[in-house]
């Protein structure tokens, strides 16, 4: 096994036929990882052009994984989850099931076959409100933890189960992403951004339904795979047991100003603010420079303008449709046509 602050030889990615996996497995290849995935299987087919080029993987749902999966691995990288808020609010206890306790189990499983280091995909909704007050302030890590959803719950539940795994030989990181954009080829419509910019290619408006003021932090998906690869090699003594915030603060907007950003990037698209859901409690700025201290060096590369441009021209040279975008590239949607159609049980199992 590898020492801490040492290149992994064999990385477990999980959930590397989602959104962010898909994205992730290429660039751990390219830093010198042996990637070997694991993935239940069931957003595989929901791909927006080119058919991804998967490493070798286990096709296995999270709760069933058993010590064997964790064979001759040096490091897990811990994606996947049933992975967003209006999904974790319909089937609570399948978001618990999945992202807490079978997260919690896989950890164990690998703290006992030798693996040392073990980064877990966490989120800045763990914040909820908590950047509801002076809009001049940035939460940091050390801010309190007021998640408002299942889903958030879940992942503050999980962080504190791997403080108490973690050892001398054992090292979890918590990296909190804020809220992903950009391309890839497993595409998800119902993120902000990429929300927003497939009503703008497919309708010419980009449509907000809050009053725009709610401030959220945005992560291109190739900056998250940065950060994990380089928190995969970096010294043991600078990210053990450590939460990070994975983003920038160049990022940190309103709603309404993210909408302006779609608008600028996809031509003869109008903006409307509707304000019908009224104020999102969900509204915080995020203080980044954790991360950059620990890895000197890091820093994010995508502006939310330079990933909204790549989003439209990717929707455009796809063909993309409006059956597929509100279908088979929202989360929910795409569950709930696989379960009327028989290819999943009530536990999101595929049969």
């Amino acid at each position: 096994m590898s020492q801490a602050g040492e290149r992994p030889s064999r990385v477990l990615l999980t959930g590397h036929q989602g959104y962010l996996g898909t994205v992730m497995a290429p660039v751990l290849a390219a830093a010198g990882h042996e990637v070997v995935g694991l993935d239940s299987g069931l957003f595989a087919g929901c791909v927006l052009g080119t058919e991804p080029d998967d490493p070798p993987g286990h096709r296995v749902d999270l709760r069933d994984v058993t010590a064997r999966h964790l064979s001759d691995v040096d490091a897990v990288v811990h994606l996947a989850a049933l992975s967003n808020d209006p999904l974790g609010s319909l089937a609570p206890r399948l978001t618990y099931d999945i992202n807490q306790h079978a997260a919690v189990r896989l950890a164990r499983l690998a703290r006992d076959a030798g693996v040392r280091r073990f980064l877990y995909a966490s989120t800045c909704s763990v914040y909820g409100a908590s950047g509801a007050g002076d809009p001049d302030d940035l939460v940091s890590e050390d801010a309190p933890l007021r998640p408002v959803t299942p889903y958030a719950e879940s992942k503050v539940r999980v962080e504190d189960g791997l403080h108490e795994l973690a050892d001398d030989d054992f090292t979890p990181v918590f990296l909190r992403n804020a809220t992903a954009f950009g391309y890839s080829p497993r595409l998800r419509a119902d993120i902000v951004l990429n929300n927003l910019v497939g009503h703008a290619v497919l309708t010419g408006q980009v449509r907000v339904l809050s009053d725009g003021t709610p401030w959220r932090p945005l992560v291109h998906a190739q900056d998250i795979a940065r950060a994990f690869a380089d928190a995969l090699v970096a010294p043991r003594e600078a990210v053990h047991a450590t939460a990070f915030n994975i983003g920038t603060e160049r990022n940190n907007m309103t709603v309404a100003e993210i909408a302006g950003q779609v608008t600028e990037a996809v031509p003869g698209s109008r903006l409307v603010i509707t304000g019908e859901t009224g104020a999102d409690p969900r509204s915080y700025r995020v203080d980044f420079s954790r991360f950059r201290r620990a890895v000197p060096g890091f820093d994010c590369r995508w502006s939310v303008r330079e990933g909204a441009v790549e989003l439209a021209e990717a929707f455009q040279r796809f063909g993309l449709s409006s059956a597929d975008f509100e279908n088979r590239f929202t989360r929910l949607a795409w569950l709930r046509a696989q379960a009327e159609a028989g290819r999943i049980d009530q536990t999101l199992r595929l049969r």
